[in-house]
Formats: C-alpha cells, structure tokens, sequence
C-alpha cells in the first residue's frame, strides 16, 4: 500500500480548500481576493520546488486543513457531504485528465496564455478569471462526469459567478494532480484516514 506523507496531506488539504471555495463562490457569488489570488496561483506553479511553492507558503492552506480534519473526524450527519462529492469528483476528473495525452498539451497551453495575460492584467481580473474558467469548461469538463455545484440559483446564472466557479474547479484539479504526483491514492483516504488526519492536525500546528 502506497505510503502516505505530509506532503501529500498539503496537496489533499489543497483540493479541500478550492472545493470549499467553490461552495463560497456558489452561495455568496463572492471569495476574499486574497484567498482567489492563491487559488488562481497555484495554477501557474507547473515546475515548482516543494508542495509550498505551489501555495506560497504552507500558511496558505490553513483552511484546507482545518476543513480536512473537520471531514476525517467528522461522523454521519456533521460530515459536510457536499465538499466530500465535490473532492471526489475532481479526484475522479484529475485520473481522465492524466490519461488524455492531448488534454494535457491544451491545458499547458492554455496555462501559457494566461500567464501572458499577466502581463497586462491581476490574476484576480475577470478577463483572467475568464480564462481559467474557459480552459477547465472546454479542457477539463468533457473528460468525465460533469460537476453539479448547488449554491444560490440566481447568482449560478450570472457569468461571473460561473467564470468564478469553473476557475476554482481547475484550481482543486491541480492540486489533485500534485496529491497524485506525489503518490496519492484514492483507497488510501479510507484505508489510512488517521495517517491523513494525523499529517493534517500536524501541519495546522505548524502555521
């Protein structure tokens, strides 16, 4: 059985944050710029040096965490069953993408042209946020089983709040290619929950 590790639990808890704001953005129509900046960011870390590039600073995912420990300990009806099938879906859509060569190319690509975006926009300006949005809707989504987000139905209709949404869905996509990369397992969630529960409490500690 693959081992679990810290780093892995930074890259789980990362996928838990971007899901969780997924559920913010859907509800509210709205997410703290800061907390989008990171999001957004950690999309652009295609070569990083540690799992702490990828999010600034592992102070970043201190939500990621908290959430993350509060869905390991949680029993029956305190489990937050929304973030879990959202983290679930984008751990099954991240194993598409990793087995569509060509999907993977586009995707650079597209990460390419948004990074040349930056030259005349912030990351968090809608035309960017459009970007990200337009790469996970015509690159990500295809592959498999479409993400239903419940949330507020009169902001779901508005644009942005779509554009906000789908970013944020590529978001937690990367961070379950890092959690696979660094050999995550979707077994290993049920087999060594307290692994991950332990590495979790751990790392929450530390920030």
């Amino acid at each position: 059985m693959a081992q679990v590790t810290l780093e892995q639990t930074l890259a789980l808890a990362g996928v838990c944050q971007a899901c969780h704001y997924v559920q913010t953005v859907a509800r509210k129509g709205q997410l703290d710029s800061q907390y989008l900046q990171v999001s957004l960011s950690s999309v652009l870390q295609v070569n990083p040096e540690s799992v702490e590039a990828v999010y600034d600073g592992n102070h970043n995912l201190e939500n990621g965490l908290k959430l993350l420990v509060a869905q390991l300990s949680a029993q029956g009806q305190s489990k937050d069953t929304e973030l879990t099938r959202y983290v679930l879906s984008v751990l099954t859509l991240e194993r598409k993408l990793n087995k569509h060569p060509k999907a993977l190319n586009q995707l650079a690509q597209q990460i390419e042209q948004i990074e040349q975006k930056l030259v005349h926009y912030e990351l968090t300006h809608d035309f960017v946020i459009e970007a990200f949005a337009d790469a996970y809707k015509t690159i990500i989504s295809p592959l498999g089983p479409r993400i239903q987000v419940l949330g507020n139905p009169n902001l779901l209709q508005q644009k942005m709040v779509q554009s906000r949404v789908r970013a944020l869905l590529m978001a937690a996509i990367r961070s379950a290619v890092l959690w696979r990369q660094l050999g995550g397992k979707r077994r290993n969630i049920i087999f060594q929950r307290q692994k991950y529960l332990q590495f979790a409490m751990q790392a929450g500690k530390q920030i």
